[in-house]
């Protein structure tokens, strides 16, 4: 069998290449249940049939024509049987974020016209049935876990009757690779969700594209806890499949640790943000250390820090690192899983700080570029080290072109570009040039390869001075800080640059108790004036880092973490810019008063 050319095709060709005992796997009452290569394929199937007596499989193949599914759920296995089983019944899938807020729930539902939604569990059940009689589209509503009273996902394959088999057979012969497969809303850190079409060509160009570049065999095992709603998880997902590499479900966001150790995957992606917090738990841990063990995990990181790759580094430095992964880095390896080959990043800038760590310790950690509208990768770092640069999101992937416009903004072409925004051609006029997909990124090759982002293009802003000042490259300095936990850089129209910034709290804490300072809530530590003396210590070490426009002159210290919850961040953990610049108003003002 020639290569897959739609995402259903995969389950034929693991079948034929390497079918597995552990095609998908995903714990259920404490327990890991295992689907076969061959229990997926019959189960997909009777899925697809079951599909067919409600009346799936008898739209046409134009956008607004096709039938439509949505789903509201964390990863696991019947996630993506559900998304295989809509494919070959011919519908589309529209995942979307549990965390989205009601409004955005209610928008997403009836601008995707889902007549069908799969849950989660009895929550997202309660939540969605408030507002249920504010969908006049949607017909039914399943959930993955047995909740009492409400339609359980199994009804469907259980409804598939051998006789259809033929049919859905029959329908997935006619569906072209060009077919629409899926519209996915994006985070929408600049408001109103845009649904994003992808066509199985589309996404099987990028799952091609990438596969020579990742460690992904049959001997190599996945984990996967990014959201399957962000096209990123979902295209690797399909790269997994191709290459028959088992996916393990993490439990859930806290439970990452233990699986982690539980599964020891090989390969797993994330955003910078979780790769942020393990690190800072590992410093946490490395606190706690006293003595000659305390001395020894700084020394080791200190000697991260400081590691390149294809720069010859000497022999004495090569010494001390062998002797740093035997004492100190080993240990983190083990933390995760011990067998990592690669970690793959995306969906924001990382800091360089923390590549280099991770990769002195063994976990190569490959950051990649891409968009929804692109399927979404444009290029990524390889495991071969002539591949990879620090600060860079890697080389372009085989099958698209980049090129720059005049203001630095990256222009991408090829078969992974959308095929536009759901009921919006305004918006893929706009965004869809003679081919030429326009990011909103800007960004440079380095070395005529290697592609560099410097900023959003939306976000750059102009002090009343006139000069342009880029935030990303300036927050993502700062984060270097330990006691920094998020930050954002604020000026627009301004006569200088300023800084909303959220200590890290369990850092800042710490460092209160040793030099005699007590305060009950974090408002009150953030007043202290030795608090504020302090930060400002840590602004004038990163503000060298920078130009005279650039450099922070004053800031203001937040009591809250940023998160998804309170409407702050996207789904992907992106800074909202517009939510907290309302949030924080006042905050702001006091900057410039």
């Amino acid at each position: 069998m020639e290569q897959p050319l739609r995402l259903f095709d995969v389950i034929a060709y693991q079948l034929k290449h390497y079918p597995k005992a552990d095609m998908l796997v995903g714990k259920e009452n404490n327990v890991w249940k295992k689907y076969s290569t061959q229990d997926v394929a019959d189960l997909t199937m009777r899925f697809s049939a079951g599909l067919l007596q409600f009346g799936f499989g008898k739209g046409d193949a134009t956008a607004e024509g096709t039938d439509k599914i949505a789903i509201v759920s964390p990863n696991r296995p019947e996630w993506l049987i559900t998304d295989l089983a809509c494919q070959q019944a011919g519908a589309v899938l529209t995942p979307i974020y549990p965390t989205l807020s009601e409004n955005e729930l209610e928008f997403v539902l009836n601008d995707g016209g889902a007549s069908i939604l799969f849950v989660n569990d009895k929550d997202m059940y309660d939540k969605i049935n408030l507002f249920r009689h504010k969908m006049p589209l949607l017909k039914e509503i399943f959930t993955f876990d047995k909740v009492e009273g409400v339609r359980h996902w199994s009804e469907i394959p259980a409804m598939g009757k051998e006789e259809d088999f033929a049919k859905i057979e029959e329908i997935k012969k006619n569906i072209d690779p060009e077919q629409l497969v899926t519209i996915i809303y994006t985070s929408g850190t600049t408001g109103t969700p845009k649904g994003v079409m992808l066509s199985h060509r589309n996404i099987m160009s990028n799952v091609t594209a990438c596969t020579p570049y990742l460690p992904v065999s049959q001997d190599a095992r996945a984990l996967s806890f990014l959201p399957l709603n962000h096209i990123f998880e979902r295209m690797v997902s399909y790269v997994y499949l191709a290459a028959g590499v088992p996916i393990y479900y993490a439990e859930n966001m806290d439970s990452i640790g233990d699986n982690l150790r539980e599964v020891k995957p090989t390969i797993f992606t994330t955003v910078p943000r979780l790769l942020e917090k393990v690190y800072e738990r590992i410093m946490a841990k490395g606190l706690e250390l006293k003595g000659i063990k305390r001395a020894l995990f700084f020394w080791a990181v200190e000697l991260g820090k400081r590691y390149e790759i294809n720069k010859p580094m000497g022999g004495w430095y090569n010494f001390q690192l062998f002797i740093a992964n035997k004492l100190i880095f080993n240990k983190w390896r083990e933390a995760l899983g011990g067998k990592i080959d690669a970690v793959v990043l995306g969906s924001a800038a990382c800091q360089v700080r923390l590549l280099k760590i991770f990769t002195a310790a063994g976990i190569p950690v490959l950051e990649g570029y891409g968009l929804t509208e692109t399927s979404p990768v444009i290029s990524v770092n390889r495991t071969d080290v002539k591949d990879r640069m620090f600060g860079t999101v890697g080389p372009l992937i085989s099958n698209v072109e980049v090129k720059l416009a005049e203001d630095g903004e990256i222009l991408c072409k090829g078969p992974n570009v959308s095929m536009g925004y759901y009921k919006r051609p305004d918006l893929t006029a706009e965004s869809i040039i003679d081919g030429w997909f326009h990011t909103g990124d800007i960004g440079v090759l380095v070395n005529n390869k290697f592609l560099k982002i410097t900023d959003r293009k939306k976000e750059l802003f102009k002090t009343s001075g006139g000069k342009f000042v880029a935030p990303q490259p300036i927050e993502n300095k700062f984060k270097e800080s330990p006691f920094i936990e998020q930050i954002m850089v604020v000026g627009e129209g301004r006569k200088f640059t300023g800084a909303l910034i959220v200590p890290s709290f369990p850092q800042l804490e710490r460092w209160a108790v040793k030099n005699g300072i007590k305060a009950d809530t974090h408002e009150e530590l953030l007043k202290n004036a030795d608090v504020q003396g302090f930060f400002q210590q840590i602004l004038d070490k990163y503000n060298q880092y920078f130009s005279h426009i650039e450099q922070i002159k004053k800031f203001e210290l937040l009591a809250h973490e940023w998160t998804v919850s309170g409407g702050e961040l996207s789904p992907t953990l992106k800074v909202k810019r517009k939510v907290i610049m309302q949030k924080y108003m006042d905050q702001v003002e006091k900057i410039y008063s």
